[in-house]
């Protein structure tokens, strides 16, 4: 399916809509489906890129998920992992010229859709509430932030803390699902040239033909029908402002606890 792109200029701002088409997971494409406005050298682009390395085979499991109530109010979870196949702290082979860690692989923790931990060792601890309920997100990631998107490298699980800071696991959650990872935090030098744009998505298909990801960063929209990594070129100094959301075919905004997430990053000098 050729992609569409909308262009509307206002007295009031612009609207960017993108689409491609359908990923091939065999393959990178060097199809370059992306939309700018025309009325300024500056203005925000968003465009797709091909997978860097790819590492068959690899799997990330939960081996155990433990906690202790701690005082009247809380309790701290401990989790600890097992991978196959991707070795953490490794620097991942790229040509891609973006933000890359220096520690290197690692697994992005990300607990209830807020800003994700990185993970260099195959365990974390952290502190929840007593009485409270949490969706858990973990997927390995390549040293440059970009997610392998596979069910194996993945994992997402559902529990509650009950009155007695104890573990309840939840159902699997089987309705669609989308995590926001990147853009994070703050940009500088370099690295704000081209800035990751990348998401999880879970129990759903993201193509032309099926559920999508809109993407409204500083009030432009651009509609991805790729689950694949793509860069943002152009964002302007300071404070931008991304929204991801969920939406079905016909642009309707799919509803749940985990469709539409904000998040904020910043470009500095």
């Amino acid at each position: 399916m050729l992609s569409k792109n909308i262009l509307l200029t206002a007295a009031c701002g612009l609207i960017i809509t993108f689409s491609c088409n359908s990923p091939n997971n065999s393959q990178t494409t060097s199809t370059q489906d992306s939309l700018a406005t025309t009325d300024t050298a500056k203005a925000i682009e968003v465009t797709p890129l091909p997978h860097a390395k790819e590492f068959p085979g690899a799997t990330l499991t939960i081996s155990s998920l433990a906690s202790e109530k701690l005082g009247n109010d809380s309790a701290k979870v401990t989790i600890k992992y097992e991978l196959q196949n991707f070795n953490l702290t490794d620097q991942t082979s790229h040509d891609h010229h973006m933000a890359n860690s220096a520690d290197g692989q690692h697994i992005h923790f990300i607990l209830n859709n807020t800003p994700y931990v990185a993970l260099y060792k195959p365990e974390h601890t952290f502190t929840v509430p007593i009485n409270s309920q949490h969706y858990l997100l973990s997927f390995l990631s390549r040293s440059f932030h970009e997610s392998i998107k596979t069910a194996d490298a993945s994992k997402l699980i559902k529990f509650k803390i009950n009155a007695d800071g104890k573990i309840e696991e939840q159902n699997v959650p089987t309705e669609p699902s989308l995590f926001y990872s990147r853009p994070k935090g703050d940009y500088k030098g370099a690295d704000t040239k081209s800035v990751l744009l990348d998401f999880f998505v879970v129990n759903t298909d993201i193509s032309p033909e099926s559920n999508k990801v809109k993407a409204v960063i500083n009030g432009q929209e651009f509609v991805l029908d790729r689950w694949i990594p793509y860069e943002i070129i152009n964002l302007p100094l300071g404070e931008n402002t991304i929204q991801l959301s969920l939406i079905n075919k016909e642009g309707n905004a799919l509803t749940g606890d985990n469709v539409t997430i904000e998040r904020k990053s910043n470009i500095l000098e």
